[in-house]
């Protein structure tokens, strides 16, 4: 391609962001017995704006990078430099390619021309005829980490944090050669650990110093003097007085790497197939291009990175993860749909939790770590109490023994966190939570008890996860001072949290609980007084109707094994033993008390809770290496004789669920379809690359087999339909 094809490329981005290329001439340190080891071109990267506004790679930026380079490669042809580096601005080398450009890029030659566009200019960078240094002194994501790679050598702050190659998660591949020169630089099994294993195991990052362990810089170096750590080290590699060891690099061409190569690349395929099974195509398609490039030169690799970009950005799996990534986890969780002005928000100096069982311990280390306010939990007994509070304290001082935490923090946690037997405890908290057992009386006696102890303004918050909130506050004085605010377990790891508004809660009571959320960390979701709200309600359908499959005589293995193409995190009946089978099934009476026959009670799985059983399948495979039910388990079980094929079972559950989707916005549980996406994606961990669920429906045809539309508009988080 042409300069003016990339021209016309940037010109279709008026309104990008541009991350400039800001060049300053430094004389380096002297090295080698002279006066100064010659004059060395460093590029700042910066947006000009501040840390909460990430640098990324637009076309408009790639350009104006190229240009820069190109003119330093000028300069050093006349020798007026002996090399040149490059580094960001405060906390960030580079976060990645702009998602909102790539996503936009509804031609797939335009796709194309913006992956030949990076590696024209990342061409450039690797051949300027002097070395070319990367001061990674903070994030450097996707093509941000490659600007590195593509480098002659590099240096990291042991402070830069989110190093990685994520585009396997994205729905991408590492399209600018980070494919090509990882595996060669740190060893194709470190390679599949970054591209791979990494992206697919939430999206897991290195810190500077794990980077520098695998060999992805050459030199550490503490962030306070960083760059001038690092000019000084380059000093010495141009002078010749530092010569960097890679001892994890390789040669494909040895026949002992070779091997290597191939086992690599077949144990990312098999982690591929256990995390998505391969329901998303990105992954796959980085281990072909890795597996491909071991015997090709860097050109050819280049070009079939190209035209694998440009066919996966075309993808509706990669629109619907720029969906479910950028537009709701990056952006609609900073501003929840529904609630309240945040200045009505009243401030929490005090928190009382109800029960010290192993939710409620949970949630007091919670919100004492994030807080920092006294916790105290009550219990009907002081044994009780103890041991919810000994919880605590013994689950910080494994935060401590991990470094997660400082000395001084860990014991200010432990101060904060206190139990009594007396409910009068809560007389001076200013928000006080429930975590007994579901039972809408125990709640509504636990309500009733602490409402006649705390003052007119404290909060009530049940942690319900399936029963009615209004019922929970039907005989309190004040009605509206009740909310739910529903975690998911484990509570320190899961990111959402369900607020419910019942019919009175009021403003002020929401605000403060959006606040909370805020200050826990958590991404809140407003949610209707319904019951099992978002997450559960569509959990127990999904399991409902596997479950009901098997009932009715579907083979276990084809029963459990028949929602693989959405490569969700686990099977069904894995999930039910997780969540506890008296769990799953008491919500699920809940539920179909609720709402009738669409959800199901399986006998079946009752005998199963009545005679102890905790899972359908055996703890152990058997010989053959499969999951089995074991002749006691399956001697307690009757079936129907109306079995039903996987592509039957599939094609059921995706029916129900855009079903009950279509009946959850139809009562107005959530604002739209795209806070039951976020609920799917933050509370049960379901993939980005269905967009949640409802792109899927869409994707997949059961939104309009059973609603007559799509959820969401074509080019939301799919192509766009051709004007």
């Amino acid at each position: 391609m042409s300069a003016a094809d990339f021209r016309k490329l940037a010109d279709l981005f008026p309104d990008e962001t541009v991350t400039h290329s800001y060049v300053q001439d430094i004389q380096l340190p002297a090295a080698g017995g002279k006066p100064s080891a010659g004059t060395f071109a460093l590029i700042t990267l910066d947006n000009g704006l501040d840390h909460s506004k990430p640098t990324t790679l637009g076309p408009n930026t790639l350009v104006e990078l190229g240009t820069v380079l190109e003119g330093l490669k000028d300069r050093a042809a006349r020798g007026e430099i002996v090399g040149v580096g490059v580094t960001g601005k405060p906390y960030f080398l580079v976060a990645g390619a702009d998602l909102s450009a790539v996503k936009s890029l509804n031609n797939r030659d335009h796709g194309l021309w913006m992956a030949q566009l990076g590696h024209d200019v990342y061409a450039t960078l690797a051949n300027l005829g002097v070395p070319s240094f990367a001061f990674i002194n903070g994030v450097a994501l996707g093509g941000g980490l490659e600007i590195a790679l593509q480098s002659t050598y590099r240096t990291v702050s042991t402070g830069a944090g989110a190093l990685a190659l994520p585009e396997a998660f994205i729905g991408l591949v590492p399209g600018w050669g980070g494919v090509y020169i990882l595996p060669r630089l740190i060893g194709p099994e470190n390679a599949v650990k970054v591209m791979i294993e990494n992206p697919l195991s939430n999206n897991r990052t290195l810190t500077g110093p794990q980077a520098f362990g695998l060999g992805m810089a050459d030199a550490v170096f503490e962030p306070a003097d960083f760059v001038e750590q690092s000019l000084a080290w380059a000093a010495g590699v141009i002078s010749g007085d530092v010569a960097p060891e890679r001892p994890n690099a390789v040669d494909p061409a040895d026949p002992a790497v070779a091997g290597r190569w191939a086992g690599a690349v077949a144990a990312g395929r098999a982690f591929v197939e256990s995390k998505t099974s391969n329901a998303s195509p990105a992954p796959a398609k980085v281990l072909d291009i890795m597996e491909a490039n071991r015997t090709m030169s860097q050109a050819d690799s280049a070009a079939l990175e190209c035209e694998t970009l440009a066919g996966l950005m075309q993808t509706d799996e990669f629109r619907s993860t720029v969906y479910a990534f950028l537009d709701l986890v990056q952006k609609r969780t900073k501003r929840p749909a529904g609630a309240p002005d945040r200045k009505l928000a009243r401030p929490v100096t005090k928190v009382g939790v109800v029960g010290a069982g192993l939710m409620a311990g949970q949630l007091a280390l919670l919100f004492a770590r994030q807080l920092k306010v006294p916790v105290v939990m009550t219990d009907i007994d002081q044994a009780r109490v103890d041991k919810g509070v000994g919880y605590v304290h013994a689950e910080v001082d494994k935060l401590l023994a991990k470094k997660r935490i400082s000395p001084d923090a860990a014991n200010r946690t432990r101060a904060l966190v206190t139990g009594s037997v007396s409910k009068e405890a809560f007389a001076d908290a200013d928000f006080v939570i429930e975590a007994v057992f579901e039972e809408l009386n125990v709640k509504k006696q636990v309500f009733a008890e602490v409402e006649a102890i705390v003052s007119p303004e404290c909060i009530l918050a049940t942690n319900t996860s399936s029963l009615s909130v209004t019922a929970m506050a039907a005989d309190l004085v004040h009605p509206e001072r009740l909310v739910g605010f529903h975690f998911f377990n484990p509570v320190a790891v899961m990111p959402l949290l369900e607020i419910v508004r019942a019919p009175k809660t009021d403003d002020a009571v929401l605000a403060t609980a959006f606040e909370l959320a805020k200050g826990l960390k958590k991404s809140a979701v407003l949610v209707k007084d319904a019951a099992a709200f978002v997450v559960n309600r569509l959990l127990l359908r999904l399991m409902g109707e596997v479950t009901a499959a098997f009932d009715e005589g579907t083979p276990a293995e084809v029963a459990d094994n028949a929602l693989r193409p959405m490569g969700l995190p686990m099977t069904p009946f894995t999930l039910g033993a997780m969540v506890g089978l008296p769990v799953a099934q008491h919500v699920q009476e809940s539920l179909h008390a609720a709402f009738g026959d669409r959800f199901t009670v399986s006998q079946n799985l009752q005998k199963l809770i009545d005679n102890g059983v905790k899972s359908l399948w055996a703890p152990e495979k058997g010989p053959d290496g499969k999951p089995f039910i074991p002749a006691e388990t399956l001697a307690l079980l009757s079936f129907g004789t109306s079995p039903s094929t996987g592509e039957e079972v599939l094609r059921r559950t995706q029916d129900a669920l855009a079903e009950e989707i279509g009946l959850m916005l139809d009562e107005g549980v959530v604002a739209g379809p795209e806070d039951i996406d976020l609920c799917m994606i933050l509370g049960a961990g379901w993939p980005m690359f269905l967009g949640g669920i409802t792109p899927y429906l869409d994707r997949v045809g059961a939104s309009e087999r059973v609603n007559g539309k799509r959820f969401l508009a074509p080019g939301v988080a799919s192509a766009a339909v051709a004007a």
